[in-house]
């Protein structure tokens, strides 16, 4: 139907005749000479409709463009010439085309928003075909297209195989809750929707095909937000007989081409290096944000004499930690704007945020009157913090207080234009926690997954010491965004059978839900690691967006709801019956 595409129309074209289609972006009527902006998923070029009289067709040619509407869809003819008016916005902007054929292929009825328009969320995922049509969306899905053929053309040409793995498959404990399926052919068993695909990850490294990838759909049935969505997609990846640096190397030098060639952005060589616990104590976070500097200062032993209760208190608790956090320059902010700052704390578990503006006459703070001036001095000494300096303190449980502190940074960060665009800061954090202990359900739960191996190769003192045992895992963050996770796996049965254990899960529900796992453990299993990478999460990094859904065709709301298809939806009770499913009737809302 076409020759050639409309954003692709340039100056070594003219005098050529071309078909091209689209969609009219703009059609303007100015009285005998019509001009349509006319549109692909290539870019725009301009079409004028005038007075022709080489053209016999001309007469219809102009009553045709006339008549255009927004949005119709159109095939036209013509010959590519020197544009009057050069338009250096646009690729085409040095050429349009005279217009010798107009063909309506397709009305548009009116449109509920236009595709230069910003509509509200819903309005944009209920029309979705519409919002991606919009040449920003255009862009977003291009680059999401790239990054996908860089990855796939690099682990090609490194000798990795991309082997497809089961979509329906049994649940087990990763995390989240899993997406269940009727099973119709076995009365009322399920099979789950994979949340990764670990366990088959790790069994091909075992079955000998010693570097694996795909470019994986995952489905995990979790709380939505913007950068989390209920099935996404992961570049999974897996090798055997190596070490964590081995993988490292190579994945971080897939990440530096990938955004060379995407973006034209050369990442630093090698990515810092920081441990869980050096990320925790000067960032609050396990997935630093180091655009910005403005690291914890820990002031426990400065004020743990002092008069005022709250710090003398925590500073003197076992688990109680006291971080300063000087922001540069910001003692120019309100009180209003510390008032926000710390509304924001506390959504992350702060009941309060003290804070000291230092002013060239000394400090002025409300707990100023609590400290004598031996300890205001030890703590300017300490955070380094000069006149127009702005001190902001946290005080509660380690966790508690590294959680809405690192909240706090973020924040001050964004408020105070720290984070500069176009500026990629990548690191590796490694050396995490292998387990976490809950409170609630009296028993320790794997930090990454329970698959993966404790830097002790002794079963023993890995029970002896399971509260401060560390992890073979390893995160690779962008801008704050951990955009990649793996680790060394656990590749002998009875050390698996012992981190079971220690997360609670006997020996009967080991061979139940894991059996086949820790059965193919005794044949011989390979040291073997791997990593996976969040695909959207790196495409809207990439694309300049906030959220993960501008970079995903067909997303979920923060509802979990697809507003285009109206899904979830009621099933009527005979489809029901077929899988041996009966819904029970929601419960009457209380008075």
């Amino acid at each position: 139907m076409r020759t050639h595409f409309c954003g692709l129309i340039d100056e070594s074209m003219i005098g050529q005749t071309v078909t091209l289609c689209g969609w009219a972006d703009v059609a303007r009527d100015l009285g005998g000479v019509c001009f349509i902006d006319l549109r692909d998923h290539e870019g725009i070029v301009q079409v004028v409709a005038e007075p022709d009289a080489d053209n016999p067709n001309n007469a219809a040619v102009i009553a045709t463009a006339s008549q255009l509407g927004y949005e119709y869809c159109l095939q036209i003819t013509g010959v590519v010439r020197k544009r009057h008016s050069v338009n250096d916005k646009i690729r085409t902007g040095q050429v349009e085309i005279l217009a010798k054929e107009i063909n309506v292929l397709n009305k548009a009825e009116p449109l509920p928003f236009h595709a230069h328009e910003n509509p509200g969320e819903e309005t944009r995922l209920k029309y979705r075909y519409l919002d991606m049509r919009r040449p920003e969306m255009q862009a977003m899905m291009r680059t999401r297209t790239k990054l996908v053929r860089e990855l796939r053309k690099y682990l090609d040409d490194r000798g990795f195989q991309d082997i497809e793995t089961p979509i329906l498959t049994k649940a087990t404990p990763e995390g989240a809750r899993d997406f269940l399926v009727p099973a119709r052919m076995h009365a009322g068993e399920f099979y789950a929707l994979p949340q990764s695909p670990q366990l088959f990850k790790q069994i091909l490294m075992m079955a000998g095909f010693d570097r694996y990838y795909q470019v994986a759909r995952c489905f995990r049935d979790e709380a939505l937000r913007a950068d989390r969505q209920l099935e996404f997609t992961q570049l999974d990846m897996e090798f055997a007989w190596v070490t964590e640096k081995d993988v490292q190397d190579l994945t971080e030098d897939m990440i530096r081409h990938v955004f060379r060639e995407v973006k034209g952005v050369e990442l630093v060589n090698p990515f810092p290096r920081m441990t869980y616990a050096e990320a925790m104590r000067l960032y609050g976070s396990d997935k630093p944000d180091l655009r910005f500097d403005m690291a914890f200062t820990d002031i426990a032993d400065l004020v743990e004499t002092s008069e005022f209760k709250v710090f003398a208190d925590i500073a003197n608790s076992e688990d109680g930690r006291v971080i300063a956090l000087r922001a540069p320059g910001a003692a120019t902010m309100s009180r209003k704007q510390i008032d926000e700052v710390a509304a924001h704390a506390a959504k992350y578990g702060a009941k309060g945020l003290a804070w000291m503006k230092v002013e060239a006459e000394g400090v002025n703070s409300p707990i100023a009157k609590f400290l004598d001036e031996a300890t205001l001095a030890a703590l300017l000494e300490r955070t380094g913090a000069v006149a127009g300096d702005l001190i902001l303190f946290g005080a509660s449980s380690e966790k508690v207080a590294s959680d809405f502190m690192g909240a706090v940074r973020l924040k001050l960060g964004k408020d105070l234009g720290l984070m500069r665009d176009g500026d990629w800061k990548p690191l590796w954090v490694t050396d995490f926690p292998m387990f976490e202990y809950d409170d609630e359900a009296g028993r320790y739960v794997a930090l990454h997954h329970p698959f993966t191996a404790p830097a002790v190769n002794d079963i023993e003192d890995l029970k002896a010491n399971a509260r401060n045992a560390v992890s073979r895992g390893y995160d690779m963050v962008l801008n704050g965004n951990e955009i990649g996770g793996g680790s060394i796996r656990i590749h002998n049965s009875q050390m698996q059978s012992a981190v079971f254990d220690l997360l609670g899960i006997n020996e009967e529900e080991q061979r139940a839900k894991f059996g086949f796992l820790l059965d193919a453990l005794k044949y011989g299993a390979p040291p073997h690691g791997g990593v996976a990478f969040g695909i959207d999460r790196i495409a809207a990094l990439m694309a300049g967006t906030e959220s993960i859904r501008d970079v995903i065709a067909f997303p979920k709301t923060t509802g979990a709801q697809c507003l285009l298809t109206d899904a979830p939806s009621p099933l009527p009770d005979e489809q029901l019956a077929e899988v041996h499913i009966s819904v029970r009737p929601k419960a009457a809302k209380s008075e």
